[in-house]
């Protein structure tokens, strides 16, 4: 699947919490977050279609649209591409750089550590 737009990420965000959903729904929910008009929905639904993240079901006169791709799925490949793109693909790099730069709360060091010792011990 071809990489995803930050606009097609909110699309896709309306879909994977309902579907299937009406393309008047996607319009709907994205109106109230954004200044989009509703032809540029529909194009970013066009889209999503035309790289295979969207199933588009034809039912009478209106669509259904699906998610092919999970979200999480999703999630894993953007996560690959930003590593890549960042950090020559080294998650050592962006670990570093995160916990460097970034002021991390004892809550979230030891989540942190938790994580780290659950993918230890396995």
């Amino acid at each position: 699947m071809k990489n995803i737009s930050d606009s097609e990420w909110k699309v896709m965000k309306v879909v994977w919490d309902k579907n299937p959903i009406l393309a008047s729904e996607i319009v709907e929910a994205l109106s109230s977050d954004t200044d989009w008009n509703p032809k540029t929905i529909h194009t970013l639904i066009r889209r999503l279609v035309a790289k295979g993240a969207l199933k588009a079901e034809k039912k009478k006169t209106y669509y259904n649209y699906s998610p092919i791709v999970s979200e999480k799925d999703c999630v894993q490949a953007e996560t690959k591409t930003f590593l890549q793109k960042c950090f020559n693909g080294s998650l050592n790099l962006m670990m570093a750089n995160f916990i460097k730069d970034d002021k991390l709360s004892e809550e979230e060091i030891d989540e942190l550590e938790k994580l780290l010792h659950s993918k230890k011990s396995r």
